[in-house]
C-alpha cells in the first residue's frame, strides 16, 4: 500500500527537484547545495563516487558545471511522491537533460528518472538521497549509468 502525501508537502517536494534543475542549469551549486540535508548521498552512477553530505556537493559538482557544460537544461517530469511511513517522503521524477560542452562535439542528451529520498527540516523539505537511474543516452559524456530497471 502506498502511504499518500498531503498535497501541500506533494507541491514543496515537486517544486525542490525543480530547484535543483534550475540552480544545476544556472550553475548555482551553492545553491543547489542548501536543497540537501547534512548528510545525504547523491549518486549520480557507477563512474564516480558518492557524493555524501551537502558540503561535499559544491566541490564536487562545481567543476562539470564550470569546466565541462558551457550550458544544461533539466526538464522534470511525471513526478510520483509517496510516504514512508516514517515522517519522511520517496519519490521518482523523471528527468530529460541536454548540455552543450565547452570542447564542442554537438549536444549531449539522457532520459532517464531521479530516484529520492525526502527529509522535513527546520529550513523545509530536503532531499536526503537522489540516485540517477538512465534509460538511454545520446552523445552524453558519460559511459556507463544505473539502469532504471525496465523489465525486458
Amino acid at each position: 500500500m502506498t502511504l499518500v502525501v498531503d498535497p501541500a508537502d506533494r507541491t514543496a517536494i515537486v517544486d525542490l527537484l525543480y530547484a535543483y534543475a534550475w540552480h544545476f542549469d544556472q550553475n548555482e551549486p551553492e545553491k543547489l547545495a542548501e536543497l540537501f540535508t547534512a548528510d545525504s548521498v547523491i549518486d549520480y552512477g557507477p563512474e564516480f563516487e558518492n557524493i555524501v553530505g551537502c558540503d561535499a556537493i559544491v566541490p564536487a559538482i562545481q567543476p562539470g558545471l564550470s569546466n565541462l557544460f558551457s550550458s544544461s537544461a533539466h526538464h522534470i517530469t511525471n513526478p510520483r511522491v509517496w510516504a514512508d511511513g516514517d515522517g519522511g517522503a520517496n519519490g521518482i521524477f523523471y528527468i530529460y537533460a541536454w548540455h552543450t560542452y565547452h570542447s564542442g562535439g554537438g549536444d549531449g542528451e539522457m532520459w532517464g528518472q531521479y530516484h529520492c529520498r525526502f527529509r522535513r527540516t527546520e529550513e523545509g523539505w530536503r532531499i536526503s538521497e537522489l540516485t540517477l537511474k538512465v534509460m538511454g543516452m545520446k552523445n552524453f559524456h558519460r559511459d556507463t549509468m544505473h539502469s532504471t530497471g525496465r523489465r525486458t
